[in-house]
């Protein structure tokens, strides 16, 4: 990676605090609980990259992704834009808001549903010195960037189909003119085809203003679209960083290889191929030691016992004991084996 990243993420970690409502209070009995939802992520991105973030539902991922841009507070740890602080000491924003931006989910709880289009993406350039002519013109701009029409300025949300709407979405985040994109599942609510469209957006928007991304998802296949470098999560921990070319062709932690041998291929379709082995355990009662070594099949007492650190060997990090001791076994991609 870079020696001087555009975002650096250190130690990151963030805990909740489940008790905060009297409600719940009075159903604990006064005793409070804390669910640690991400724990200790590292990592960094440089300028023009895209930080592909993979795991299951529950992993932290979007955790990360608000902590980046801000929106939510780490416990401890330290994230740093362009070697400024995201946030300032305090809780107040460390850097100016509009080289951050981030693109949501759903694209259409995201919005105001009764402002037409035009006022929604001139409510990002309250910042910029630009009268309401200019402000009409770059909306204008920003809509034909993405693929949309002018005219589609006037129309509100409900009048477009949920790809339109993540395009609307995009010309938002790139109103304030942006250095970076946290990217939080934004075609995971897409058809296939709609999503292909968007990611092509993306690629090429990236290249056309220099932007650099986060991506989140939960599928591999688009993370393998978009990344350069892809880290994966399990249970609020990074368990491997790896170049996206490395770790599709020789991926190392047993948890990598799962979601690997889980994506869908139509050259597998007459052969057997292994279920996902149990689920993600419960943040509230975290496994000790290893938290994936309930759903390792290669997991001893050392598993069981000693969390494993994040080990870099070149530009790949693993944390795994059974990496550490080679004693797992060649990754082979059954779609490559013999029929």
């Amino acid at each position: 990676m870079s020696d001087q990243p555009l975002l650096q993420v250190t130690n990151l970690s963030k805990v909740f605090d489940l008790t905060q409502n009297p409600w719940l209070t009075s159903l604990t009995g006064g005793k409070r609980i804390h669910l640690p939802a991400v724990d200790g992520v590292t990592f960094e991105i440089p300028k023009g990259k895209t930080f592909g973030l993979v795991g299951e539902s529950g992993s932290g991922k979007s955790t990360v992704a608000r902590m980046c841009v801000g929106l939510l507070q780490p416990s401890s740890g330290a994230i740093k834009f362009a070697g400024t602080p995201v946030t300032a000491p305090g809780g107040g924003r460390g850097i100016g808001r509009g080289r951050l931006q981030m693109i949501f989910q759903d694209p259409f709880a995201s919005v105001n549903p009764r402002w037409r289009v035009v006022d929604i993406i001139r409510e990002a350039m309250r910042t910029k010195n630009l009268s309401a002519r200019d402000q009409i013109a770059r909306v204008g701009a920003l809509l034909e960037q993405v693929g949309l029409t002018a005219a589609d300025g006037e129309k509100f949300p409900h009048e477009f189909s949920g790809g339109q709407r993540q395009r609307i979405s995009i010309a938002r985040a790139l109103a304030s003119e942006p250095e970076f994109l946290v990217c939080d599942e934004p075609t995971s609510a897409l058809d296939v085809s709609v999503q292909a469209q968007i990611l092509n957006l993306m690629k090429e928007l990236q290249t056309e203003l220099g932007l650099t991304y986060l991506f989140i998802s939960h599928d591999l296949a688009v993370v393998s679209h978009v990344s350069d470098v892809v880290g994966v999560m399990y249970l609020g921990r990074l368990v491997e960083i790896a170049p996206k070319d490395k770790l599709f062709e020789n991926p190392q932690h047993p948890y990598t290889r799962m979601l690997l041998e889980a994506i869908p291929r139509l050259d597998l379709k007459d052969r057997h191929q292994e279920a996902v082995v149990g689920e993600v355990a419960n943040p509230l009662d975290r496994p000790k030691g290893c938290h994936y070594h309930p759903r390792c099949p290669f997991a001893n007492d050392r598993c069981k016992a000693e969390d494993p650190s994040l080990k870099a060997s070149g530009d790949t990090a693993v944390a795994c004991h059974g990496v550490d001791e080679a004693r797992l076994p060649t990754w082979s991609d059954p779609s490559l084996e013999p029929a």
